[in-house]
């Protein structure tokens, strides 16, 4: 029987729900995750003048890192659904803080691609999928509101890191900087990662903290797909359509944005201070949006989340002052946190529990693919036309496309119709 969904019907249940251990753990390596996600950004400046690079093939390290991020997911993916993501966290933890602890001895193109683009991605490649996905089998009830909690703590990451990685650049240099990063990275992911279980019936407990006699009550999965009949259906390629539109303009602001505002004239501590913002507003995001999606259904959700990455787009071609850029990272940080925090969920919902990482990180790896250009676009087109204008107007076009394409999301049935009643979006 897969482990994923051989959950005892027992009535004899501890008091103490291990899920909320999972819970903040988890939450804790996200924080790690979400800032060094965030944090490249802030290296750009320096990196620049030091070594002369245009902005084109700097961004090129950071589509790197995401590719083999989220190629290495799906094999993250595997590993968790067969070991558990213990080990599988603390390897990757292990390459993470080793590729930040290396960039501050970089001087070439290719250590640099080496270094943050394949470590630095494959340590990347084994925290977000098994993490989330160890999530999703601990809760069912409340898996979009717990996953929002565990997200959460990317955008706490996001609020921390970044500044504190300004302050550290502008007191001890960059390569300093990276240093201290990649230690306390290595320590934190290593140490937390302890208390991550793979499910509740690994300890004999029931997701959500249920007893048995409550179990029947338990919106559990009526079938569970392997990786193989999830790419034979339309709703997968679907959520990796949508979703790479979401990595596509995300993508984009996360790499671009601090240096925009630089260019802009506005200091580099205001202009870290943009991802941190980002990072305040995905953190009610997260948990209000996956609180919402549990009551009125992902699809809405995801609307919601796609309108406001939209609003905020289209804004920021006119913004130009300080306060401007903040309203623009509050609107998009609520939106884009939204919609990350729908994925796992909604995965979980349509294809059940059994194959879960490794879909997701199947989802993962096509989406992130489709976005990979972004960055490295919006850094050609400043490098021919000196302006990012061209490349927010693309990115807001492509979040439009990923509404649009939410639009068409439909239930799975055990024979590929449209429409299920045991099942929903």
């Amino acid at each position: 029987m897969n482990r994923g969904n051989s959950y005892l019907v027992e009535n004899r249940q501890p008091k103490f729900f291990y899920g909320y251990v999972v819970v903040l753990a988890t939450f804790c390596i996200m924080g790690m995750v979400g800032g060094i996600w965030a944090i490249f950004g802030v290296f750009f400046k320096p990196m620049l003048t030091e070594f002369g690079w245009t902005r084109a093939t700097l961004s090129g390290a950071a589509s790197l890192r995401m590719f083999i991020t989220t190629l290495l997911g799906i094999a993250g993916g595997r590993l968790t659904d067969k070991f558990g993501p213990r080990p599988v966290v603390a390897v990757c933890g292990l390459f993470l803080g080793l590729g930040f602890f290396l960039m501050s001895r970089i001087s070439t193109i290719w250590q640099l691609y080496l270094v943050f683009g394949v470590i630095a991605g494959v340590g990347m490649g084994g925290l977000f999928v098994p993490l989330i996905s160890t999530v999703s089998r601990w809760f069912v009830k409340r898996r979009g509101m717990m996953t929002g909690i565990v997200l959460s703590g990317a955008s706490v990451g996001t609020i921390i890191v970044p500044p504190l990685a300004t302050w550290l650049i502008i007191t001890y240099g960059w390569r300093t900087a990276y240093t201290i990063v990649g230690l306390v990275v290595m320590i934190v992911i290593i140490s937390a990662t302890q208390f991550v279980k793979r499910d509740p019936a690994q300890i004999g407990q029931l997701p959500d903290g249920e007893k048995g006699v409550q179990a029947a009550s338990l919106d559990l999965p009526a079938r569970s797909s392997s990786l193989r009949e999830a790419i034979h259906t339309r709703q997968f390629w679907l959520l990796c359509a949508v979703f790479g539109c979401l990595w596509f303009s995300a993508m984009a602001i996360w790499v671009h944005i601090v240096i925009h505002a630089i260019d802009l004239g506005i200091p580099a501590i205001s202009a870290a201070n943009i991802l941190a913002i980002m990072g305040g507003a995905g953190i009610a995001s997260r948990i209000l949006i996956g609180s919402l999606a549990d009551r009125i259904g992902y699809k809405p959700a995801l609307l919601i989340g796609f309108t406001l990455m939209v609003v905020s787009l289209l804004w920021l071609l006119v913004a130009r002052e300080l306060w401007a850029l903040y309203l623009f990272a509050v609107i998009f940080g609520f939106g884009i946190a939204g919609l990350v925090v729908l994925e796992a969920p909604l995965i979980a919902k349509l294809f059940g529990l059994g194959s879960l990482s490794v879909i997701m990180g199947s989802v993962e790896f096509v989406s992130t693919t489709l976005s990979l250009p972004s960055a490295i676009v919006a850094g050609y087109i400043f490098d021919i036309m000196g302006s990012y204008q061209l490349a927010f107007l693309i990115s807001a076009g492509v979040s439009i496309i990923g509404f649009m394409l939410s639009l068409l999301l439909r239930p799975i049935t055990n024979k590929g119709g449209e429409n299920d009643p045991r099942r929903s979006t």
